[in-house]
């Protein structure tokens, strides 16, 4: 019969002769220098996706249209809210009654289609990458356009309704811009 062997070793009792044999032994004995080599870095985090990021935010930006026939999406109450199906009522109500913090906003005050567009695009991009949700974006009410008539008021609620990442959208309160600005609600970051 053989005997079991243990993967693990049972402490071994060491007597006070033979620790004080053992001190004696290396009485004399000093530590080694540090080693002369050099101390390596810790590895560097993940490289970030720039360019796969970069090229999806131009997909997006190529293909929002101006020309969306944003009427139908909306809501039909007297801010023209917007909210995706499956998104309550009480949700859009919320939103407009300030339930939730203001976590960033963009003001697209002088700025033209296109540029202003793409900064849109960008402010979400980041907003949605640090998991930032309630939003607030100033389009202003149109009063320095040609015409008076509102330009970006329109294409910013035609953009808003074709990113996936937003959930809704209102008017602001007057408090916080009224007519010339938007609140709006971003899906979780996953």
């Amino acid at each position: 019969m053989r005997p079991k062997r243990h993967a693990r070793h049972a402490p071994s009792v060491i007597d006070a002769d033979a620790r004080a044999l053992f001190r004696a032994a290396v009485a004399d004995a000093c530590p080694l220098p540090p080693p002369d080599r050099v101390q390596l870095a810790p590895p560097p985090p993940p490289a970030l996706p720039l360019q796969s990021q970069r090229d999806e935010r131009e997909a997006l930006a190529a293909s929002l249209s101006d020309d969306i026939d944003v009427d139908s999406l909306l809501e039909t109450d007297a801010e023209l809210s917007f909210r995706r199906p499956g998104i309550g009522s009480d949700t859009l109500r919320r939103l407009r009654r300030g339930h939730w913090v203001v976590q960033g906003e963009l003001d697209l005050h002088g700025m033209r289609r296109d540029e202003a567009r793409d900064a849109l695009l960008e402010f979400l991009h980041r907003a949605q990458a640090q998991d930032r949700r309630c939003l607030r974006v100033i389009h202003g009410k149109g009063l320095s356009s040609p015409g008076r008539e509102p330009v970006l008021k329109h294409k910013v609620r035609r953009w808003l309704v074709q990113i996936d990442a937003v959930l809704a959208f209102c008017q602001a309160g007057p408090a916080d811009g009224g007519a010339g600005a938007l609140l709006l609600l971003l899906r979780a970051k996953r």
